[in-house]
């Protein structure tokens, strides 16, 4: 039974999904719980008798023509709204969706007038699940730990086992593009989410946090847009940069992070700087945010890279030579998205062409995402353009000959792969036969020193470079 009710009404948000703007969709219908069918007459529970006057006002149109489509014409929508008395109920408001332009509807005549008029109402909603907006698959369990983000994990799992009792409270994670900080955040709150089953955590980002702001303002809600967010537990708001020189948000933002905080909820943001770099933000919404911690993420370093590409390859089952993996590591060193992009890349081309991932398949697929995005010089670039240049074999620049008829190819290479990747030295090294570091210094600086009194060094310099 419950199960045609969800297909009747997973119908009917097909078709309204379809006629209303998404974000009047995922704040007026995404909360809407179906509760029975009878016959021809749809049962749905909503949080306020406030979010049952607007749909009606608002949204009639698009409610009957959901309902022609799921039930047919003789379909009709009863509506069973929550009053804020734990889990007491009023009768409920049975209304009869017409095609007419104004339907008639009955208003209830036990509905408390004390009750708070909210579209966005929790309190002790018990029987009304409300989405937290979290990816369940950001778990502590697949989040690399390393040197680059031992802080903020730990931060993070601390805050996630006492939200709110740590003195972690905001809790604001900050780093460069696709390292990792949507992962952790999100972890964060579906180990509080799993773990307190009586805290309600909502993820937001602050785009999306704006958006609901500004349609609040258009729809004289913003008393109940702020009951909404002052009634979550944990909130957790992804991009908070995105507030920088929106007055209004940024006023309505600080309002509320002072209420949670007060009332000894718990905040998590990220950030793509730290904050004494928001330029754009109020001071006073700058110096709240340093009440608790702020912990950076940084560009993971190799032992981490490696211990990316294991966990995403044994999240998917997949084996590969451990030659492959380090080839991988110290090829991609930009960050994690990246990363794992690559590895997506890499074991799709295996599947599409049915073979084994070798380390030739993932040079041709590291080359092909190379290309694709704005010709970026690779090692393997560096080294089929010097080795092309001087008659020599890449294997020659790998191997370990002392020849000078080999060496100084090799330190031209080097000297390139530094000038035109970003690589460390260490990764440098490594692709050139497993060299150390201090090898890969040498070579620069002979080659430098070349480049700077040597006109026909200078000369070939050039010419190398205008290949890539």
């Amino acid at each position: 039974m419950q199960r045609e009710v969800m297909a009747v009404w997973n119908r009917c948000l097909n078709v309204i999904r379809e006629i209303v703007p998404e974000q009047s969709f995922n704040i007026w219908f995404e909360p809407i719980v179906p509760l029975r069918l009878t016959g021809n007459v749809l049962t749905i529970q909503v949080p306020s008798e406030f979010f049952y006057e607007f749909i009606e006002d608002n949204f009639v149109h698009a409610l009957r023509k959901a309902l022609d489509t799921a039930i047919g014409r003789d379909g009709q929508l009863e509506y069973s709204i929550i009053v804020d008395k734990g889990n007491e109920q009023n009768k409920p408001l049975t209304v009869n969706v017409t095609t007419t332009k104004t339907p008639q509807t009955s208003k209830p005549d036990n509905v408390n007038p004390d009750i708070l008029k909210s579209p966005f109402q929790l309190k002790d909603l018990d029987s009304l699940s409300l989405d937290s907006y979290l990816n369940p698959s950001y778990t502590f369990d697949n989040y690399v730990e390393g040197d680059c983000n031992r802080l903020a994990r730990s931060a993070g799992y601390a805050v996630a086992e006492r939200p709110g009792i740590t003195s972690f409270n905001p809790l604001m994670i900050y780093g460069g593009v696709g390292l990792g900080k949507t992962h952790l955040v999100q972890a964060i709150g579906n180990f509080i989410k799993n773990n307190n089953q009586n805290k309600f955590v909502l993820y937001v980002t602050s785009e999306k946090f704006t958006n609901q702001f500004l349609n609040a303002v258009r729809t004289d809600g913003i008393r109940d847009f702020t009951s909404f967010y002052m009634q979550v537990d944990v909130l957790v708001i992804d991009d908070v940069q995105f507030l920088q020189k929106k007055e209004k948000t940024q006023e309505i933002f600080f309002h509320i992070f002072n209420h949670l905080h007060q009332s000894g909820k718990q905040i998590i943001m990220t950030s793509d700087r730290a904050p004494r770099a928001l330029d754009g933000l109020e001071d006073r919404l700058l110096s709240r945010f340093k009440w608790g911690l702020s912990a950076d993420l940084q560009t993971p370093d190799l032992e981490t890279r490696i211990a990316i590409i294991q966990k995403k390859l044994q999240t998917e089952g997949i084996y590969i030579d451990v030659n492959v993996i380090e080839y991988l590591a110290h090829s991609v060193n930009t960050n994690v998205r990246e990363l794992e992009g690559v590895i997506v890349s890499l074991m799709a081309q295996a599947s599409l062409n049915r073979r084994d991932i070798d380390l030739e398949l993932a040079k041709q697929t590291l080359r092909s995402i190379v290309v694709d995005s704005d010709r970026e010089v690779t090692i393997d670039t560096v080294q089929e353009i010097v080795a092309d240049y001087y008659n020599v074999t890449i294997a020659d620049l790998k191997a370990k000959s002392r020849k000078r008829e080999l060496v100084h190819p090799r330190q031209v290479a080097m000297y390139l792969a530094k000038e035109k990747t970003d690589l460390s030295l260490k990764s440098i090294g490594y692709h050139f036969g497993g060299r150390d570091h201090s090898t890969v210094i040498h070579a620069i600086q002979t080659i430098s020193d070349l480049v700077a009194k040597n006109a026909e060094t200078r000369d070939i310099m050039e010419k190398l470079k205008a290949q890539f």
